[in-house]
């Protein structure tokens, strides 16, 4: 089995940046194709957390209505909007929410272009499976943190290893590991 099913659709949310043509979300995008879709918030360089939030709902809605199972997959601050869109009271609901180095909100190092709307997000329970991928060297947040986010979201934690911040810069190209973590979400 290849982890790729044709009856899940996958909502991307990226972080600062939108994720670049190298990063491993953008290849899975053009992996999955049709049955895949990028959130598109008013900016990606200069983020609030409730445009985040609607491009999140937007692409869930757009997704929700081909009858397949949804899947968010977030990586860094996009974990936030993700979070913080199904921390909203009505929203589509999603079959599970891969959650790859959430960045640490009160931590020295958090994007200053997403400090005046994302500092002070709440960690609450997520009512869909769920699993945080971190790393062991991520400037952005330490593992011991990210575990606290994956515990208050109630979410399976997994440790990537020392692989930074695990974005292009990683060097992680397809990322076969994380692959295989998202196949063992959509199979649960």
């Amino acid at each position: 089995m290849n982890g790729w099913s044709s009856m899940v659709a996958y909502v991307i949310v990226p972080g600062i940046g939108g994720s670049g043509e190298q990063h491993w979300q953008t290849r899975w995008e053009r992996r999955w194709r049709d049955a895949a879709v990028r959130v598109a918030p008013r900016s990606w360089d200069e983020p609030e957390l409730e445009d985040w939030v609607d491009a999140v709902d937007r692409a869930v809605t757009d997704r929700a209505g081909s009858g397949d199972e949804v899947i968010l997959v977030a990586h860094s601050l996009g974990c936030w909007a993700a979070a913080g869109w199904e921390a909203r009271p009505a929203h589509a609901e999603v079959a599970g929410m891969l959650l790859v180095a959430p960045p640490d909100p009160d931590g020295d190092v958090f994007p200053r272009a997403a400090a005046s709307s994302f500092v002070g997000v709440e960690v609450r329970p997520l009512s869909c499976r769920s699993v945080v991928v971190a790393s062991s060297d991520d400037p952005y947040c330490p593992i011991e943190v990210a575990e606290r986010f994956a515990s208050g979201w109630g979410s399976a934690f997994r440790d990537a290893g020392g692989l930074g911040h695990l974005n292009t810069a990683s060097g992680l190209d397809e990322w076969e590991w994380g692959r295989t973590v998202l196949a063992e979400l959509v199979r649960e």
